[in-house]
């Protein structure tokens, strides 16, 4: 798979979160971004949020389409969570999902 751009990262991330996420999360991305992420969408900033969330542009857009098991990204320490371990987990599954 060929990386993601940023812009579509941003464009999913905000689309599965706009109305359903409670409170803010941070992605973490190393060499693409670092998003604020909360219930009005996604935009790149580096301010601080309730959860943060770390690992590589591809673990979250995996996650994002539902490829990847964000519990199980996790437990393989490709994603990294400071915060909440239960919240984290919540976000990870409104993120891959639709509804």
């Amino acid at each position: 798979m060929t990386k993601p751009s940023k812009a579509e990262i941003v464009d999913l991330v905000s689309d599965r979160a706009r109305n359903r996420i409670k409170g803010s999360v941070r992605l973490e991305m190393p060499g693409t971004a670092t998003l604020f992420v909360d219930e009005t969408g996604a935009i790149e900033s580096d301010q601080a949020a309730d959860i943060t969330l770390t690992a590589d542009a591809s673990v979250f857009y995996d996650i994002a389409m539902g490829v990847k098991n964000p519990a199980k990204a996790f437990m393989m320490r490709q994603l990294k969570v400071d915060g909440n371990p239960m919240k984290a987990l919540k976000i990870g599954e409104i993120l891959s999902t639709t509804d």
